[in-house]
Order: structure tokens, then C-alpha cells, then sequence
């Protein structure tokens, strides 16, 4: 591909060097440095020669490349599985998507209408492999459609060059007289396979020609996964705000996993802009939803960190994370259970103050009291297995245990007075003690067990405290006194 623009002429020969270990070569060349012969890979000093008013800049490879990534996501405008095919070219999985488009010949057109708004340059083709298409939209006839049954034929009369093999393997091939795919094909294979039973891929002439043909696998490996419950919206022309057609696209969705049975929990919003650029805004939920009025109000307060650049001209809506729903009856009166209610406002809160505003208690495998629970991002939360424990615990565990002062102490028993946060307290009645000991596998060596009361004071406050060590236990001086938490 081309780009155009503010550079020279179209008429004017124009390439563009990178370095080799002999000097500067050609990486790219427009179509009138081409039709002067001038060759990709050759050196610069070379060409000069040939063509002393051969124009020459220096490519930026990393640039080109982090374009053609973009251009990639940008692709998926016609379909959901694009990659990147070397420096300079893309593949499209269209499986099941160009009758989206009026069938084949359309969808060509229209890509390269789309990819000319953008200031590129593009030959396509469309074939049923992955090496068949690559070798007709470079040697081939202008957006050439190939059929399955058509391959063997229309591959037969383009150049060698056409089987993506490196240099070597070409000129060996044209020395051989060798000249294009079709006389490759008519070689008798048991000669190709011992001439070349060694070489690699870009050096076997047999396995490139097996994948053009589709009788060696060459799958289009995106990097994402193939989304199963997309929804688009198609603008006749571009805008700035995605916001009136969310509602649709939302119903659209919901629809579609209310027929499968099922629902997500997270959905992603996309925006294919008119510059060549793409932008995302996601949102997730709690628990599995269906529900297009809730998910629509989840990007109330996220469509406007969409930067829409010169305006996008199509909308994708996409659900992810999607499991089975089980489908719970509805009360008699009508009401719903109040949890529902729950997940619906962390969503809100979460939509609207970020992932870790809002978090959630989960149980985990221990009976030290900190550790038994920690907190996760509320939107985790169904992510976790929660362990059960029979112990009554207080409604509120302090961050730190705080130590107390003990006035006097009952034997085996928690203190008859202590004073805690400057405050004296009276025991008035209590319960325990629990003991609790040091685990092992976590604990230092020399870690004192714990005996917790819950206690009882005068003003008839109820406090969860613990001794910690025993006297005379071996680890350490006196024991001490600590407040962990409080009930109701």
C-alpha cells in the first residue's frame, strides 16, 4: 500500500530505502518506480544508476508497522478475524460476512473505496486461502474473485514470485526454467519433495504451493478471540456522538442472547473512525445480565472519553465474558429478589467511579480473622469461591488489632477493666475464650496463639478481644491485650 497525500506526484519514481549490510536497499517503491524496474530488496546505488531521477527517503519501519496494527483493528469493520500479513498487507477471514455487503464483488469495492478515503492505495483479492489470495492481489487481474474449484487455474499463470519464497528459492526456480506457479504444479512432486526435503517454509516451493491450494492448513490466527454476539450500526455519514444509537444496538444485542439463552458481562463499545483510527469504551457487570435498559445506562458517563477525531461512520456493540442464564421465577406479586436490586447499583457506582470504588468481602480458607477475608473489586467478585465458617464473627474487624491496657485480670479470663482509645471499660459479662492458633505454613517461627473473648462492657458495648500468648508459653514476655473488633 501507497500512501498519499502532501508528497510528491504520483508521476515522479519514489521509493523508500532501509539500510542492508552493503549499503542502503529498497523497502518500497510506488507504481512509477516500478514500472521503471526498479526492484524491492535491490540496492539504492544500483537503481540510481538506472534511474538517475529516482527520488529516495528513508522508510520508518516501526512507523509502518504500528500503522498497519491499527489498520488491522480498523479492518474489522467487515469482519470479525483480521491480521497482518508481513510489512505491507492484511488478510481478512470474510466467512459468512460479504453477503453483509451485497456479496464479494461489493465487499472489494467497498474496502477499497474506504481504504482510498483514507489516502491508501490498495490490490485485493479474494480466494479461499490464505497464499491463493495473497498471490492474486499482487500478480493477479484487478479485485479478482476466486471459487475453491478455481484455485489450481487462475494460481497456474501468475509468476513464482506469487508462492512467497525467499530470493534464493526464486532465482534457483527460474534457473530452472521454472517460471510460474503452474510450472511448479506440473513438476512431479516426488522430484520436488527430495530437491527440497530440508528447506523451510519460505524455501519449499511444495508446502507454499500446498497452502495456496488448501491442501496444507493455514488458518487466519487472530489475536482475539472471534466475538460470538456482535451488533453493528452502518452511518451513511460520519458523527461525533454514538449516544442515539446505543439504545438499538443495546436491544439488538439482548435480543440475540436472549434467543440463546444467555447472557454477558461485559460489553464492548467500538468506533471505526474516518481516519484510519479506532476507539473502544468497555463496561462489565456484576452478575450476568441481559437487560439492554441497564447496560444502556452503564455508558451515560463513559461515551464522552471516546475520542471521535473527524467522526466515525460505524458503531460495533460486542458481548463478552457470555455464560448460560438460568432463568428464575419472578414472585407472584410481581417483585423481584432485592439482591437484583444490589447488582444493578454496584454496576452504576462502578460505571460511574471506576472499578475499584467499589469493592466486596470475600471468604477465603483460614481461621485467623484477617486472613479469612479481603477485598476484591466488586466486579470480581463472581470470580471467587467463598469458604464457610460456623464461628460468630463481629459485623465490623478492625484494619489492625489495637492494643489495650489491662487494669486486672480474671484468671483464665479476659480483663475485668481495660482502657481502650483513652477510655475505661468494664467487663459485665463475657464469653469464651476461642482459641486460635498460629498456622505454620504462614506464620514466623515463634508466633503466640490467641484466646478471643467477647465481651460485654457497662455502657453495653460488645468488643471482640484476645490475648495473645500464654504466661510461661516459651515465645516471649507477658501476655498482651488487643481489641480486633465489634459487634453489634
Amino acid at each position: 500500500m501507497e500512501r498519499q497525500g502532501s508528497a510528491l506526484s504520483d508521476d515522479i519514481p519514489l521509493v523508500l530505502a532501509r539500510e542492508g549490510q552493503h549499503g542502503p536497499v529498497i523497502h518500497a517503491a510506488n507504481r512509477t518506480a516500478r514500472h521503471l524496474r526498479i526492484a524491492t530488496g535491490s540496492r539504492v546505488v544500483d537503481m540510481k544508476a538506472i534511474c538517475p531521477e529516482l527520488q529516495i527517503e528513508y522508510a520508518d519501519q516501526s512507523g509502518d508497522r504500528a500503522a498497519l496494527d491499527r489498520l488491522v483493528l480498523w479492518a474489522r469493520r467487515w469482519c470479525p478475524w483480521t491480521v497482518r500479513d508481513g510489512d505491507n498487507g492484511l488478510i481478512l477471514d470474510t466467512t459468512g460476512s460479504a453477503h453483509l455487503f451485497g456479496g464479494e464483488a461489493a465487499m472489494l469495492v467497498e474496502m477499497e473505496t474506504q481504504l482510498s478515503l483514507l489516502g491508501l492505495t490498495s490490490r485485493m483479492a479474494m480466494a479461499p486461502t490464505w497464499g491463493a489470495a495473497w498471490a492474486l492481489a499482487r500478480f493477479g487481474p484487478v479485485r479478482p474473485i476466486c471459487a475453491a474449484d478455481e484455485t489450481a487455474i487462475k494460481l497456474g499463470a501468475l509468476p513464482v514470485s506469487g508462492l512467497r519464497l525467499d530470493g534464493d528459492t526464486l532465482l534457483l526456480l527460474q534457473r530452472l526454467g521454472l517460471k510460474t506457479i503452474g510450472a511448479v504444479m506440473d513438476v512431479p512432486r516426488l522430484s520436488l519433495t527430495r530437491r527440497f526435503v530440508k528447506a523451510t517454509l519460505t524455501a519449499n516451493p511444495l508446502m507454499r504451493l500446498d497452502q495456496a491450494l488448501g491442501k496444507l492448513a493455514e488458518p487466519v490466527a487472530s489475536v482475539d478471540t472471534k466475538p460470538q454476539f456482535s451488533v453493528q450500526s452502518r452511518l451513511a455519514e460520519p458523527i461525533f456522538d454514538p449516544t442515539p444509537y446505543l439504545p438499538e444496538l443495546c436491544e439488538k444485542l439482548c435480543d440475540a442472547l436472549e434467543q440463546a439463552g444467555m447472557g454477558c458481562r461485559r460489553l464492548h463499545l467500538t468506533v471505526y473512525r474516518t481516519d484510519g483510527d479506532v476507539s473502544h469504551v468497555d463496561v462489565a457487570t456484576s452478575a450476568i445480565t441481559r437487560d439492554p435498559v441497564h447496560l444502556h445506562s452503564l455508558f451515560r458517563d463513559k461515551v464522552e472519553r471516546i475520542n471521535p477525531g473527524f467522526g466515525f461512520d460505524l458503531i460495533t456493540l460486542t458481548a463478552s465474558d457470555v455464560e448460560q442464564v438460568q432463568v428464575a421465577q419472578t414472585h407472584l406479586d410481581g417483585g423481584v429478589d432485592d439482591d437484583l436490586h444490589l447488582t444493578l447499583l454496584v454496576d452504576r457506582l462502578t460505571a460511574k467511579f471506576g472499578a475499584r470504588a467499589v469493592s466486596c468481602p470475600v471468604l477465603r480458607e483460614s481461621h485467623v480473622p484477617e486472613r479469612a477475608e479481603v477485598r476484591i473489586a466488586a466486579l470480581a467478585g463472581h470470580t471467587q469461591t467463598a469458604a464457610v465458617t460456623t464461628k460468630e464473627r463481629p459485623i465490623r474487624l478492625l484494619d489492625q488489632p489495637e492494643e489495650i491496657g489491662v487494669l486486672y485480670a480474671v484468671p483464665e479470663g479476659p480483663p475485668a477493666q481495660f482502657v481502650w482509645r483513652r477510655q475505661t471499660h468494664r467487663v459485665a459479662r463475657y464469653s469464651g475464650p476461642e482459641r486460635i492458633a498460629p498456622e505454620w505454613w504462614h506464620d514466623r517461627p515463634g508466633t503466640r496463639l490467641r484466646d478471643y473473648f467477647k465481651v460485654e462492657d457497662q455502657a453495653g458495648r460488645r468488643l471482640w478481644l484476645y490475648r495473645e500468648g500464654l504466661h510461661e508459653d516459651g515465645r516471649g514476655g507477658d501476655p498482651r491485650w488487643f481489641v480486633h473488633g465489634m459487634f453489634a
